[in-house]
C-alpha cells in the first residue's frame, strides 16, 4: 500500500504533519510526500520517508519542469493521495498525482472551501480533534487508522549538525541559554524585536545568555533584538533547518510566536514559551502541558488573515514583564540551575 501525503509548505504545517506520518508508517504503509523546496530538508533522508517529491517553484514553474514532477509522482503508482493542506494547489496536485483515491478535509474545514471539489472522500473531523495536530491524523480513519493524540515526530538524524551547532556554540562562548526567535512569516503574529531586548536583558539577570536566531532575510530584525538588548543578547550563527533542530536541543528554553520555528522546537520536545495574539493555541500552540502561553485576543480570533485591522497591533499590547514572568515559571528548577552558571 503506498500514500503520498501532499502537505507542501509551510514550515510549521510541516512538522504539524508528521505525526500523521509516522502513523501511516506504523501501519506497514510506504509513503512518499510532496513538499515544496523550503520545507524539503525536514523531510529528506527521513527514516520514516520512501522518497519526497519537491514541487517546482513558483518561478521556475515552466511546462517542462510541472510535467516531469507529475510523471515523477504517477510513476510510483500511489493507491491514495492525502491532501492535508486545503487549497487549491494542493488538491490539484493530488489529482495530478493519479492515486484512484484522494482524501482530503471537507470544505467547511478547508482554507479554500471549494477546492473540495478536487478531492474524491472528503472528512470532517469530529470535536476531539482541536488541534491541528489530531485534525491532520484524524484524516487517516478513511484509511482505518485512529492515532489521534499520538504525538510522534520523525525527523532525519542530524550528526553532521550537531557537530556544527557544537562549534558555533563554543566559538560564541554560549553556557546555559535561551533562544529568542524574534522572525516567523506573518507579520501580525510576531512581537516587536525590541521587547525581545528587554527579555535578553531580564535573562542576563538570572544567568543565562539570550541566543538570538533568524531566518533567511532576518538579520537585520536579529540585530534589532541585540542593539535593544544593551549588550545582553548574542546574534546567533546562521543555521538550517536541521541545524536550528539541534540548537533547540540544546536550549533551555524557545521564546517565539506562532512561527515554523516554535513548532520545530516542540518536535524535539524542547522548551518552549509562546506568544500568540490572532491565531488560537489551543489549535496550533505547544502541545506539552508544561509549555506555556503568552496571548493577547483579538476580536477576530481566531483568524488567519496575514492582514487584519482588527489584530493589527495586538502583538506590541504582550508585555516584557508578563513574558519575563512565563519564563520564570517554565524554567522551574532548571532557573536556579541557570543562576550558579
Amino acid at each position: 500500500m503506498k500514500a503520498l501525503i501532499v502537505r507542501m509548505s509551510s514550515i510549521g504545517d510541516v512538522v504539524h504533519t508528521l505525526p500523521a506520518l509516522a502513523a501511516l508508517r506504523r501501519n506497514g504503509w510506504d509513503v512518499g510526500w510532496l513538499v515544496e523546496s523550503l520545507s524539503a530538508p525536514i523531510l529528506t533522508k527521513n527514516p520514516a520517508l520512501a522518497r519526497v517529491h519537491v514541487t517546482p517553484q513558483a518561478r521556475a514553474m515552466s511546462l517542462g519542469a510541472l510535467g516531469r514532477t507529475v510523471a515523477e509522482l504517477r510513476a510510483e503508482r500511489y493507491d491514495v493521495a492525502l491532501e492535508f493542506q486545503g487549497l487549491w494547489k494542493s488538491a490539484i496536485w493530488a489529482r495530478l498525482s493519479g492515486a484512484p483515491r484522494r482524501i482530503g478535509f471537507a470544505s467547511a474545514w478547508r482554507r479554500e472551501p471549494l477546492s473540495a471539489l478536487l478531492v474524491s472522500e472528503g472528512a470532517s473531523p469530529t470535536s476531539e480533534a482541536v488541534h491541528v495536530l489530531d485534525k491532520n491524523l484524524a484524516l487517516l480513519r478513511g484509511l482505518g487508522i485512529d492515532d489521534v493524540g499520538m504525538r510522534e515526530f520523525p525527523l532525519p538524524a542530524t550528526p553532521a549538525e550537531a557537530e556544527t551547532v557544537r562549534k558555533g556554540l563554543l566559538g560564541l562562548g554560549v553556557g546555559g541559554f535561551v533562544i529568542l526567535n524574534p522572525g516567523g512569516g506573518w507579520q501580525s503574529k510576531l512581537w516587536p524585536a525590541e521587547r525581545y531586548g528587554t527579555v535578553a536583558r531580564a535573562l542576563r539577570d538570572r544567568g543565562l545568555d539570550a541566543l538570538v536566531t533568524f531566518g533567511p532575510g532576518e538579520e537585520a530584525l536579529a540585530d534589532r533584538v541585540v542593539r535593544a538588548s544593551d549588550g545582553a543578547a548574542i546574534r546567533c550563527f546562521p543555521t538550517t533547518l536541521l541545524e536550528y533542530l539541534e540548537l533547540c536541543r540544546e536550549t533551555r528554553l524557545v521564546v517565539a510566536a506562532d512561527t515554523g520555528p516554535l513548532h520545530l522546537a516542540c518536535a524535539v520536545g524542547a522548551p518552549v514559551l509562546g506568544l500568540y495574539g490572532p491565531t488560537d493555541p489551543d489549535r496550533n500552540g505547544p502541545f506539552s502541558a508544561d509549555d506555556k502561553i503568552v496571548r493577547r485576543v483579538p476580536l477576530c480570533s481566531p483568524c488567519h488573515k496575514r492582514h487584519c485591522a482588527s489584530h493589527a497591533g495586538v502583538m506590541a499590547a504582550i508585555t516584557p514583564t508578563e513574558v519575563v514572568r512565563a519564563i520564570d515559571v517554565r524554567l522551574g528548577l532548571t532557573l536556579q540551575e541557570a543562576r550558579a552558571v
